[in-house]
């Protein structure tokens, strides 16, 4: 990632602002917060704190994720949505599109997640030292040798939903870290951050966000 990366050069787009918190859709290459070097830089919460300079970072999506992420304008605001996070209140649906044909329909993975030191930053399943990871899936279509599918995830690891789609032996299309052959032969990583649902930091009304998959 180093040499390649190319992040896009994408106006900010805003879902949501009010007085505690800002919601994006991020665009797929670009990093949620810098890397190591200055040619790293280029990152959301930067691009983030241009247009609003309080915003705090709450969660990341990886870099070849899109999609929905929540960020707060207030010190209170992103422990209070922090805190949602960590105890699991924030509801997440994904969109993917996985190679071949997954069944059955709906199902659930429970695999432990932990990083694979010798081939950082891929992650890998250990049931020995692994961190607990569930992941829910249901199937939205089927199209020739391909998988169209909702994730939602219950708990919020590193790769989470890349590995697990590994560990279903249907990875998604176009991850440039899992995917081998003509699976990884696609023109992003096909994951999206379709929907969060939380609750307001001020008040707690429960708010739905959501932004169409681009693929």
């Amino acid at each position: 990632m180093d040499d390649s990366y190319q992040p896009p050069d994408t106006p900010l787009d805003v879902l949501h602002e009010d007085h505690e918190i800002l919601v994006v859709n991020k665009p797929a290459g670009l990093l949620s917060v810098p890397g190591k070097g200055p040619h790293l830089a280029d990152c959301l919460i930067a691009r983030v704190q241009e247009a609003f300079p309080t915003a705090l970072l709450v969660h990341r999506l990886d870099r070849d994720t899109s999609g929905v992420m929540v960020f707060g304008l207030t010190p209170h605001a992103q422990r209070h949505l922090g805190l949602q996070f960590e105890k699991r209140g924030v509801k997440k649906t994904y969109v993917a599109r996985l190679w071949g044909r997954l069944e059955p329909r709906t199902g659930t993975v429970d695999l432990p997640l932990i990083v694979d030191w010798p081939n950082r930053p891929l992650q890998k399943v250990c049931h020995e030292t692994g961190r607990a990871a569930q992941t829910d899936w249901r199937v939205q279509s089927y199209k020739d040798n391909e998988t169209r599918v909702r994730f939602m995830p219950k708990t919020g690891r590193s790769h989470q939903l890349r590995v697990h789609a590994l560990a279903l032996g249907h990875v998604i299309l176009g991850d440039p870290l899992y995917a081998t052959g003509a699976a990884r032969e696609f023109p992003r990583l096909m994951l999206h951050s379709e929907e969060l649902r939380l609750r307001h930091p001020d008040g707690g009304e429960g708010m739905k966000f959501r932004a169409a998959a681009p693929f």
